[in-house]
């Protein structure tokens, strides 16, 4: 009888999650800024956040003091990129294909860079690299790094994925220069995702993608090679979106609280966590609680150079990763 009442209060202290939405029962400190779009990347001086429409759509940035909403594709006939992000100089990086033909082709095989300049009417210019999934984009240089797997370079063994740094050159034609390989994987046990620079440039997150549906917060010293597991929560998801400003934490989509919720977890069911980079990968903490509510989750976080604030989308469980329905502001204490 007390081994069964043993077994039996575990289970009791599993939470359950909540039904409605999120955006109902907001905190102070979160504003929804759109009602539409996912992936916002917020400029380096903090005015704007940039973010897509949808998967495979248009670019838009929002002011964040007039609230004006601009379409940077306006130009481009059925649109059909994945990503908008800032460059140092006001100019934006666009990643995603020249055309879409199904969501795994499109997304993968046919996933590459683009330049487009802020003036208006600018048409995005190919920069000649395919490239998997996300960028890291510098917010004090033309510094970039990107990963790049089979998919994209079927000469590659099976398995392989690599991360490559390079610089955005606008002497001419815009194009890539100083490309260098920094890091390999050899085989799929780590699929590899550039994130985020830190420490002026001599740092970089980076996602270790792991069998069944896990994933790691890693990070490379771009100066000595050197790696760091930053999550060490082997069997869990723990991805790095969003660095702050101290270079000392990251923004993490992470499914710990379903040690409290329950579910299978994996990327279906996240919510954004602080990681401090110590490499115990103990100091988590939670930011948002959107995976208390049954079917939703929170994600793609990035944050302000000025470490005041972060930009996430809205997102359902059930969906792709990236895709989302409106970008929400925490605003930090």
């Amino acid at each position: 009888m007390k081994l069964a009442l043993a077994l039996l209060i575990p289970c009791a202290l599993v939470a359950q999650r909540k039904t409605g939405s999120p955006l109902d029962h907001l905190p102070p400190e979160f504003e929804v800024l759109t009602h539409f779009g996912e992936r916002a990347d917020i400029s380096p001086d903090n005015a704007r956040v940039a973010f897509m429409a949808k998967s495979f759509g248009d670019a838009f940035v929002i002011d964040l003091k007039t609230r004006e909403i601009r379409c940077l594709t306006r130009n481009v006939p059925a649109a059909v990129f994945l990503r908008v992000m800032h460059l140092k100089t006001g100019d934006y990086i666009l990643i995603g294909p020249d055309h879409f033909e199904d969501v795994r082709t499109s997304r993968s095989r046919d996933n590459e860079l683009w330049f487009l300049a802020a003036a208006p009417g600018s048409k995005p210019v190919r920069l000649g690299e395919k490239m998997s999934e996300g960028a890291a984009i510098s917010k004090h240089s033309m510094r970039i790094a990107y990963s790049q797997t089979r998919t994209q370079h079927p000469e590659f063994p099976e398995g392989y994925s690599r991360l490559l740094t390079a610089e955005v050159d606008l002497t001419g034609a815009p194009h890539l220069i100083n490309q260098k390989v920094v890091y390999e994987s050899k085989d799929n046990g780590c699929v590899l995702e550039a994130q985020d620079f830190y420490d002026h440039d001599r740092r970089m997150t980076f996602t270790c993608y792991q069998p069944h549906n896990t994933a790691s917060v890693m990070g490379i010293d771009l100066e000595t090679g050197a790696i760091t597991n930053f999550s060490k929560a082997p069997g869990t998801y723990n991805e790095p979106e969003g660095i702050f400003p101290d270079g000392e934490h990251t923004s993490v989509e992470a499914d710990r609280q379903i040690q409290e919720l329950g579910g299978k977890g994996g990327p279906g069911q996240i919510d954004i966590w602080k990681l401090k980079l110590d490499g115990t990968g103990k100091d988590f903490v939670r930011l948002t609680h959107f995976n208390d509510y049954e079917g939703w989750k929170a994600s793609n976080p990035v944050v302000s150079t000025d470490g005041r604030f972060m930009a996430f989308q809205v997102a359902h469980s059930a969906d792709q990763a990236g895709v989302g329905y409106g970008i929400v502001v925490e605003r930090f204490r």
